[in-house]
């Protein structure tokens, strides 16, 4: 079975080959783990961002970013744009944000390969079939401080692998990667949802495609969780190609999956998360899915389209009222 962690290195290897033209910082430290700044201290750039998602999803998709050629609207921004062979295990098996790593002092949300070693959680592995036995781990962080020994340990700990085998990236919410990499979980979105808040067995979803607009980096983390998550919310754009099989209802799969399906739908996220009291556990999981939904089934080859892009609260976000 194809390995994420090795499909990632390739990635990884790339940043490294071009770490000044793509303004990343490679350093490593003296345990051997390798740690790429992509934004705390050094600037990152789009081709780091486009990268960065591209390992987030264990190097089993197109990442791309386009920039949109009809300003009619009088509103368009770049857009991160995702193809894959492999929606599960690239979006589920790797691009998931399902590792809390906590270290000391250190704490960040973990994606990327590195969560197939480790099987975090080892609940989702289990429903989409998957784990990986490489003997490197790539994760990706987002978080506004870099790593240390201690952390790059504890995930080689975790992935049984020598620490010299580690690769840990680094972007906080409130850079030009971070904004990049968020609007790039715009499938991964889609399939959590169907996973975790409609049961659908996410292994019949054979190919997938999405676009989101890349949120305005902003300095203050907290706004610029809110906007990024609002870029995929309210303008993320999915697509997927589904083998139904008997007693499935792809009908209402798409009509559960877009965010406005969900309960407190209607306002940026940051208003939601501060109502929350920042507790993520109290916002419906229903929200965090694509603002658009169009499912093929490729077995009765029926097309399925709900939900739609809100111009309106996508400039709310980001400050255009």
């Amino acid at each position: 079975m194809v390995s994420v962690n090795l499909e990632a290195k390739k990635v990884v290897d790339e940043m490294i080959a071009k770490a000044d033209e793509y303004h990343i910082e490679v350093s490593t430290l003296d345990n051997g783990a390798t740690i790429l700044d992509c934004g705390v201290n050094a600037s990152g750039s789009f081709k780091a961002g486009e990268l960065y998602t591209k390992v987030c999803l264990g190097g089993l998709a197109e990442v791309g970013i386009s920039i949109p050629a009809d300003f009619s609207e009088n509103f368009a921004l770049p857009c991160v744009k995702i193809k894959t062979a492999f929606p599960a295990i690239s979006t589920l098996g790797a691009q998931k944000a399902g590792w809390s790593v906590s270290v000391g002092d250190f704490f960040a949300l973990g994606s990327g390969p590195a969560r197939a070693l480790s099987l975090k959680p080892a609940e989702t592995y289990e429903e989409i079939d998957y784990k990986d036995d490489a003997d490197i781990a790539i994760l990706t962080l987002e978080a506004d401080v870099l790593p240390g020994e201690d952390v790059a340990q504890y995930v080689a700990d975790e992935c049984g692998v020598d620490v010299a085998n580690v690769f840990l990236l680094v972007a906080p919410t409130s850079s030009l990667v971070g904004s990049i990499q968020i609007a790039g979980r715009v499938v991964e979105n889609g399939t959590y949802k169907m996973l975790e808040a409609i049961k659908f067995d996410v292994r019949k979803v054979k190919h997938a495609a999405g676009i989101a607009p890349i949120a305005p980096v902003d300095a203050d983390g907290l706004k610029a969780m809110g906007k990024t998550n609002d870029a995929v919310l309210f303008g993320g754009r999915t697509f997927y190609y589904v083998e139904s099989e008997e007693g499935d209802d792809i009908a209402a799969v798409a009509a559960q999956l877009p965010s406005s399906a969900a309960d407190g739908y209607g306002k940026p996220f940051f208003d939601v998360f501060k109502e929350a009291e920042f507790d993520f556990y109290k916002i419906d999981k229903g929200m965090f899915a694509p603002a658009e939904v169009v499912i093929n089934d490729l077995t009765t080859g029926k097309l399925y389209k709900e939900g739609f892009v809100n111009q309106e609260l996508l400039k709310k976000s980001f400050g255009l009222e």
